[in-house]
This record gives C-alpha cells, structure tokens and sequence, in this order.
C-alpha cells in the first residue's frame, strides 16, 4: 500500500514536472524561469520580425556612421567655425545618439527588455533628453536663418560664435531639466508602471504628457514655421530680385539690403532640413497622441520610431547633397588625411 501509494505521488510529481516543461515550451516568455512574473513576446511572423530587424540596424549604423563624420568635419577644420555650422554640430551630436539608442530600440523588436527596469528608465531620459535637443536646434538654426535673410546687415554683429554657444548649452540645459521633471516618477522609481518583468515601457502621465507636448512639440514647432515662412517669404522676393538687373539696381537705388548668394542657399538647404525633420516628427507625435493614457509600447510602434529615427539619417546625407564643404570634408576623413600635420587648416570652402 504504502509503496503504490509512493509510486503515485512520484507519477503525479512527474506529471506535474512535464506539464511546467510543456507551458514552458509552448509559451514565448521574455524570461521562462520567472514564470509568474515573466513578460510574454510578442508574436510576429519570422519574416517581418528579420525584416525590421535589419532595417532597423542598418538605419542605426548610418545614422551614427554619417553623423560621426559631421561631428569630425565641423569640429576639426577651422574654416568650418562659423555659427551657423556650430549648431549644425550641435544637431549632428544629438542625431548621433539617437543613432545610438536605436540599437537599444532593436531589443524591443520582440516585446522583450533584458537590461533591467533602471537602464530602461535611463534609456527613456536620455531619449527624451536628445529628442528635445533636437527640436531646440532646430529652433536656433530657425532663427539664424531668419537673421540672416531678413536682416542681413545686422547678421554679424547679432550671430557671433560666443552668442550661438550660449544658446547650444541652454538648449541642452533646459531639455536636461524639463525632461528630468516630465520623467520625474520613472527616475525616482524606475519599473513602478511595468506590469511584468521584462517590459519597458514609455509612460507619462496626463499632466507631464501635456507638458512634453507643448515644449517639445507645439511651441518649438509653431516657432519653426512661423520663422521659415517669414525666411521663405525674403527669399523668394531677393531670388527675383537677383534674377532681375533692374529690380536690382532698384534695391541698391532704394537703400535695401539682401543677403548673400551662399546665405539664400544655406536657408534653402537648412529649409530642407527642417521640412523633412517635420515630416519625420510628426507621425511619432500623433501616434503618441492616440494611445491611450499616454503609454505607448515602443514594440508595437516599430513603423513611427523607424521613421522618427530615421530623420537622424537623413541630415547628414542633405549636407553631403547641398554642401560641397561637406563632400570635401569628408574625403579628407576617409583617406585619412586629416592625420597630416596642420591638416585642420586645409581649404574646405
């Protein structure tokens, strides 16, 4: 009796055993120890799943590749020091760290976060952090054009090099403040709104998501617009006014001013810049807009991130298509000839 009794509970031991193995097996678990507790994967056809996966890796090795070779080329020859490249360096560096935390984005692809719920909380601040200096470059390249077309003979003395790298810091500044005070909750306790082990997602509550988006989003981007129609506006009018002699011996009669050839092109340019920057901006926001209670996970959005990073790509390939200084640079880097001596003295322009 006492040993059928003992050969039962070993059968029913063993039958248990199994059954924990089969809902192991059969289940996609981010973590199939931590069974209870344990996030599920999401499931995905295979091809689509590699699909993103290599476009999305791809996209991040440009994005940081193209940047690097901005950030080397303003940063090393002197005769790229002027104010309107500052804070194209500026955008480079953060466009390079976008292109950086996209490899941390790939992780996501399967619904599945391995680092931990602090380097998920740090991941989401530095992204914010970057996303938000983005949107600030662009609103001081914004105004730098709007000077230099608008009023050009004030250019000079208004846009100097010192005045352009106090307005980079404080644009880094404020996004490092205003994002640590949005993300406030996750900092203090990161993972409080994950429901699993092994999830990571973006949360913001009602009033902070209002917050980021007025200051990351509305404000910058009315400000943008507002100030490139004014640039569009100049430009078009000087354009005509170049084209035609007697429309410019009337600008010359009359006293007016009008900027520079290389200064209409640096706006047509940076405008391109600018316009694609908005195209690529605008469905991450709106998507973010429609989910509810603000929460949006990042794996279930693969199509608008893609394509929010994708912008970062995108800039460096319009220098190289507009700025000759660019393709030169570039050049010199790749044949590494900026390791000869006084090489950061070469002519680029």
């Amino acid at each position: 009796m006492t040993e059928s009794f003992s050969q039962n509970a070993a059968r029913a031991q063993q039958l248990q055993l199994s059954l924990v193995m089969e809902t192991l097996e059969g289940s996609e678990l981010c973590f199939p120890e931590l069974l209870n507790i344990s996030c599920r994967k999401s499931i995905s056809p295979h091809f689509e799943y590699m699909l993103s996966y290599i476009l999305m890796s791809v996209i991040s090795l440009l994005t940081a590749a193209l940047n690097l070779l901005v950030i080397t080329s303003i940063s090393h020859f002197r005769q790229l020091h002027t104010p309107t490249n500052l804070i194209l360096l500026s955008l480079a560096v953060s466009d390079f760290f976008l292109g950086l935390l996209m490899f941390f984005q790939i992780m996501l692809l399967d619904g599945c976060w391995l680092l931990g719920d602090l380097m998920c909380a740090l991941y989401q601040y530095i992204d914010y952090v970057v996303s938000s200096a983005s949107v600030g470059n662009m609103v001081i390249i914004s105004f730098d054009r709007y000077v230099a077309i608008c009023h050009p003979l004030h250019y000079s003395t208004q846009i100097t090099q010192k005045r352009i790298q106090v307005c980079i810091c404080l644009c880094w500044i404020c996004s490092v403040i205003l994002q640590s005070l949005i993300l406030n909750d996750i900092l203090q306790q990161p993972g409080r709104y994950h429901s699993c082990f092994g999830e990571c997602v973006f949360f913001i509550n009602y009033i902070a998501g209002i917050a980021d988006l007025l200051f990351s989003f509305v404000f910058p981007i009315t400000v943008i617009v507002l100030l490139y129609m004014r640039v569009f506006v100049v430009a078009v009018s000087q354009a005509h006014a170049m084209r035609s002699h007697i429309a410019a011996v009337t600008f010359q009669k009359s006293g007016k001013v009008t900027a520079k050839k290389s200064e209409l092109k640096a706006a047509k340019t940076i405008g391109v810049v600018v316009i694609v920057f908005l195209l690529c901006l605008c469905p991450y926001y709106c998507v973010a807009l429609t989910v509810q209670d603000n929460m949006m996970n990042t794996s279930s959005a693969t199509f608008v991130i893609c394509l929010y990073y994708f912008n970062s790509c995108l800039n460096p390939l319009i220098y190289a298509l507009f700025y000759p200084w660019f393709r030169k640079s570039v050049k010199l880097i790749v044949t590494l000839k900026i390791l000869q001596p006084d090489s950061c003295d070469a002519n680029i322009l």
